[in-house]
């Protein structure tokens, strides 16, 4: 087992990269199968959530080749599997992310109920509701779900139970052969649109990108080859924002989309952060009283259910009571726990709840990471802490994050990695 040891008390400094996008990624890794071609992805991260859903793809038939860093050639022509690895498949959450384009490929699919971080509830409802309106069977049988649809209806309108990211993916994928798909309440982020951006290139017709409401032409004459650069991650773009901004430093974000991070830099205006946005690039300066905010985090383009934990550490320096409401997940304040150790003045009135008081200082101790992006949060609440701090299960953290303790060592953190 490997863990960090931070020392605390740094102000970051200096100019950091954004990797690419793990929630987009993800995806477009899995719908690479829906046509067998050969596929060159760019600024691919490369983090454990990744090296997972490749060797799903090996298993199933899949040759993939490491060009250079962070591109990866996939080539699908050989997978006849539609069975994904059941054990590798309850390590991730994203293998759900299968569903679709075996449906599309093969009309059929046998899966291991996904795995992943424990935030709350994600039951797979609103994806088999609306592969059933597509025409496909689903049955339940000895760990396995096991779908399948001799040919899936077209002219339908499907709509979501709920405005779920990978429901919207799944339902996008599996409609890529079909004449036309109407999808309503579909999600909007970021990694949605790069995905059917993506599926445009190899030669889907989208129409309504970047709304609920989805018009999808399938197709079946698809390309051979297909180049796509994944986009930069939002959520790690937003951490490293947090991160500077908290440790009052001055620091340089590259390939930062302020499109996507709207409503973070409104709530930095709000609270009192010193920055500039400007050309894929977001700078920190430092910053000195701090005002406290309310967080409601709600569907793209409200506030990241993902970037909510981060921001709690933010407030933990904020003059006042900030107020937190988590409307997504019902786990998803665990950390919380972690930051009382250090001495956070938080407390959690209910799942969706919580209220942290500031402006308090924090100190270092020996703290856990309960799923990602409390790790994300942890190393956050330790680089501001004073002495020394030391972060349990970080092999979570590498789950999303690629290199994040050299990236912020670069700004001038002090992040060991040690095995105990």
């Amino acid at each position: 087992m490997e863990k960090f040891k931070i020392i605390g008390g740094t102000h970051l400094r200096g100019k950091v990269t954004v990797s690419g996008s793990k929630n987009a990624v993800l995806p477009i890794i899995a719908a690479t199968i829906i046509h067998p071609a050969v596929y060159k992805l760019s600024n691919v991260p490369e983090i454990d959530d990744v090296k997972i859903m490749l060797k799903i793809m090996r298993k199933m038939g899949a040759e993939i080749k490491k060009v250079r860093k962070n591109v990866f050639e996939i080539n699908t022509k050989k997978i006849s599997s539609y069975e994904p690895d059941y054990k590798l498949v309850r390590n991730i959450r994203a293998s759900v992310l299968f569903i679709g384009p075996l449906l599309a490929r093969f009309g059929k699919v046998k899966i291991a109920q996904p795995g992943g971080c424990f935030i709350g509830s994600r039951p797979l409802t609103t994806h088999f509701t609306a592969f059933e309106k597509l025409g496909v069977s689903i049955e339940e049988e000895g760990g396995y779900y096991i779908l399948s649809a001799k040919r899936m209806k077209t002219n339908k309108k499907v709509v979501l139970g709920e405005i779920s990211v990978t429901a919207t993916e799944n339902i996008l994928m599996a409609a890529s052969k079909i004449n036309f798909t109407k999808i309503r309440l579909a999600a909007s982020e970021p990694h949605v649109e790069d995905l059917c951006n993506f599926l445009i290139k190899i030669g889907v017709t989208i129409e309504g990108i970047n709304t609920h409401n989805l018009k999808v032409y399938g197709n079946r004459n698809f390309k051979s080859y297909i180049e796509h650069r994944i986009i930069p991650d939002q959520i790690e773009a937003g951490t490293l924002a947090i991160a500077a901004a908290v440790s009052r430093g001055n620091v340089e974000i590259n390939d930062f989309i302020s499109d996507h991070n709207d409503i973070l830099l409104n709530k930095f205006e709000e609270i009192g952060i010193n920055f500039e946005a400007r050309d894929k690039k977001l700078f920190i300066k430092p910053s000195t009283v701090l005002k406290a905010v309310n967080i409601r985090t709600d569907i793209y383009p409200g506030f990241p259910t993902d970037l909510q934990a981060p921001m709690a550490v933010l407030l933990t320096q904020a003059e006042g009571t900030s107020e937190i409401n988590e409307t997504m997940f019902e786990s998803r304040f665990g950390y919380m726990q972690e930051l009382k150790k250090m001495g956070a003045d938080v407390v959690i009135s209910g799942v969706h709840h919580a209220l942290v008081t500031g402006s308090v200082p924090l100190y270092g101790t020996k703290i856990s990471s309960f799923d990602l992006r409390a790790g994300a949060t942890l190393i956050i609440a330790s680089l501001i802490a004073e002495g020394e701090s030391e972060i349990d299960n970080i092999h979570l953290i590498d789950r999303g994050y690629e290199n994040i303790e050299k990236k912020l060592n670069s700004l001038g953190a002090k992040i060991e990695r040690v095995i105990h």
